[in-house]
């Protein structure tokens, strides 16, 4: 049975989900959003065509709104669809095939994790110019959807549900990411001159942990190049949070927002005791963790 056959007879009609289905560019249908992507030159553009049989298989490519995600929310509060020992399995962080804890808190398809000591269930998905995050506060009875039509690069429901979720219960109150001292201010000054050569066009992947540097490919490398020009140098990198590094990683991972005028990012940072770089990532200018 095809994929999308499956998926109407065994879950959406009989949770009345009546406006989730597969995507299809072909068929018209009524109040159908369309997905936006901004390109390097800051220039708003549809989204990129992709073959349909990239939409065909399991890893999301669906039509939903919000209602029907209402609907499927209720329905993993029961046992309707599945029974409460297969929701427990859903929902417990399993290790590592090696045995080592899951860093990312990874159940089966949902990230479970807390938001100022209150659980959290939840995931987001990004396709073509959409983005979309579900997070659950299953003791709180309260759930938080939100979808957009603007790429991933350039929007973050994930953090537009946690500060929603605050608003409604100030117990889920996010933090902001604010400045911070900063007491260890060569971890900073060895950041910039890595901005420097990024900036520069250099190949950064020889400073980096080998298993950074098998990730950074050379149009990602250009596209973090684009990007940071606008901003560096003469731009300023303030400290706006530290944490204790993960288990055989580096001791700190610092995020420090790197702003020029208007314009900001996020940059998060971690380099290790033998002078490598493991962790470097870019990320979109947010007020809240």
């Amino acid at each position: 049975m095809p994929y999308a056959e499956f998926l109407s007879e065994r879950i959406l009609r009989p949770l009345g989900m009546t406006s989730t289905r597969l995507i299809s560019d072909r068929d018209v249908i009524p109040n159908r959003a369309a997905g936006y992507e901004i390109d390097p030159n800051d220039e708003l553009k549809s989204q990129e065509w992709v073959s349909p049989t990239f939409n065909s298989t399991a890893d999301g490519a669906l039509y939903f709104n919000v209602l029907d995600l209402a609907k499927w929310d209720e329905a993993l509060y029961g046992t309707k669809l599945l029974k409460q020992s297969s929701l427990g399995r859903i929902w417990t962080v399993y290790p590592l095939n090696d045995g080592k804890p899951n860093p990312a808190g990874y159940g089966f398809a949902w990230f479970i994790g807390e938001q100022d000591g209150h659980k959290r269930i939840e995931h987001g998905g990004a396709w073509q110019g959409f983005t979309c995050d579900i997070s659950r506060y299953p003791d709180d009875g309260l759930t938080v959807v939100v979808l957009t039509n603007l790429d991933a690069g350039r929007s973050n429901p994930g953090v537009i549900a946690h500060v929603v979720a605050g608003l409604v219960n100030p117990a889920l109150t996010v933090p902001k990411l604010e400045a911070i001292a900063d007491n260890q201010p060569e971890l900073a000054e060895r950041l910039k001159k890595l901005l420097d050569e990024i900036v520069a066009g250099k190949d950064i992947r020889p400073e980096t942990s080998p298993q950074l540097a098998a990730l950074i490919t050379p149009d990602m490398s250009k596209r973090a190049q684009q990007r940071l020009a606008k901003l560096w140098p003469g731009g300023t990198l303030t400290l706006v949070r530290r944490d204790k590094g993960p288990e055989g990683g580096p001791q700190w991972v610092s995020t420090y927002r790197l702003s020029k005028g208007g314009d900001a990012v996020l940059l998060v940072f971690g380099l290790g005791a033998d002078g490598k770089i493991p962790i470097l990532g870019l990320s979109p200018n947010r007020k809240y963790e």
